[in-house]
Parts: C-alpha cells; structure tokens; sequence
C-alpha cells in the first residue's frame, strides 16, 4: 500500500491502450492483448495500389447518372462538372483539377485518384469500395452520409474531411494531413492512421470497433466520449488526459 508521502512505484504502460466503458469492463473481456499486430489481423488491407484494366483516354464530358468504365481521365480540369449519381469501374483521375466538382451518390469502385487538387468536392451519400486516393490536395471534402469500404488515403493534404454519418470499414489514412475531420455520429470499424497529423477531431456520437489511433498525431479532440473502442498509445493517453477527465467528471487538483 502506498501512504501519504510515499513515491509510487513506476507506472508501466502496455504497447497501447484500447479504450472501453466500464461496463464493457465488467461484463466481457476486451478480445485485444496489447499487441497493435493482432488488430491489422482481423482487417481486410486496403489497396496499397490498385491493378487497373487497359484504359481508354476519357476526352468527353461527365454527366449525372452515367456510367464510366476503364477510363483515364488525366491532366483534365474537371472543375464544376457534374456526376451526381454516376458510377466509376476501374478508372484512373490523375493530376485532375476537381474544384467544385459534383460527386453526390456517385459510386468509386477499384479506381485510383492521384494528385487531384480541389477547393471542394461535394460528395455527400457518396460510396468508394476498393480505392486508393493518393497525393492531392483538397480543402473540403463534402462527404457525410457516405460509404468507404477498403479505401486508402495516402499523402493527402485537406482542410476538412466531413464524414459525418459515414460508414467506413477497412480504411487506412496513410502520411496525411488534415486540420479538421468530423465523424459525428459515423460508424467506423477496421480503420487506422499511420503516420497521420490531425489538428481538430471531432469524434461526437461516433461507433467505433477495431479503430487504431496509435499512429495518430491529435490537436484538439471534440466529444472525446465518442473514442470508446478506439486503441491509442502511452503517449496519447497522457496528452488526452485531461479531457478525458473531464468527460468522466474527474477534477484534477494540484
């Protein structure tokens, strides 16, 4: 026992922390061991790179509702075109200018996005199965309500990714850098960040299941609550200490 006065014992940490409420605690034991290995193992890896088909240079117009297979649309200004609804299979947008860009209940399936750039692209509803997003910059990314499936970020610069009440499972934010990200009330399961810089998280109402934060680096988190089940490291408990704390109604004194 340690009395008044006495110096603790040094606090080991485990690899990293899976963050649970107590009830979940008490009732099951959490399947995790302390081990960030064992979580990428129960995951579908999402395309570090995607094998396209022969494609076929795109030189017309995009259309809401229509349907594009095996295309390459490169080096195209693309801003304020219009796909609401259109499906994309197998197609490459490389080095596309996608300002304003209308993407609203469109469909991305085994496509790569590389070096796009955009103020906006509006993406609500949206779904992206099998898809790598690489090397761009984008200001916002309009995209609540919308499905991601196997997809990877890789590289991307952004303002603000709005995901609010997406659904993402097996999805990977490898070496980004976005200042604002909202999750408000999204299901995320299966999803990690390597080597990812996030300045404003907003996690209010969120779902999560095998979310691994532990290659996270977090500014301020909004509705810290919303990180139960999340997985995080020693060092990323002591930063959010204090409002973790003050989500449990703990008060601190010195």
């Amino acid at each position: 026992m340690i009395g008044a006065g006495t110096p603790p014992a040094a606090i080991r940490f485990p690899a990293a922390i899976t963050i649970a409420h107590a009830a979940d605690v008490k009732s099951t034991p959490t399947p995790y061991d302390g081990d960030v290995a064992t979580l990428r193992t129960r995951r579908h890896e999402p395309p570090r790179n995607v094998t396209l088909p022969p494609l076929t240079a795109f030189d017309g117009r995009l259309a809401d509702g229509a349907d594009y297979e095996a295309l390459d649309l490169a080096g195209l200004d693309l801003a304020g075109a219009s796909a609401i609804g259109a499906s994309f299979l197998g197609c490459r947008i490389e080095r596309c200018g996608l300002d304003d860009i209308r993407l609203e209940r469109a469909r991305f399936a085994e496509c790569r996005l590389g070096e796009v750039s955009a103020a906006s692209i509006h993406a609500r509803d949206s779904s992206w199965r099998d898809t790598l997003l690489a090397e761009g910059r984008i200001g916002a990314l309009l995209a609540s309500g919308s499905t991601w499936d196997l997809v990877r970020l890789r590289g991307i610069k952004a303002n603000l990714l709005d995901l609010r009440g997406a659904r993402l499972k097996d999805v990977a934010f490898e070496d980004c850098v976005i200042d604002e990200v909202d999750f408000g009330d999204a299901e995320l399961r299966a999803v990690s960040f390597e080597s990812t810089a996030i300045e404003d998280l907003s996690v209010e109402g969120v779902r999560l299941a095998d979310v691994d934060l532990t290659g996270a680096r977090l500014g301020v988190v909004r509705g810290i609550a919303g990180l139960r089940g999340a997985t995080i490291d020693p060092s990323q408990i002591i930063d959010l200490a204090p409002l973790l704390a003050q989500a449990l109604g703990i008060s601190v004194r010195d």
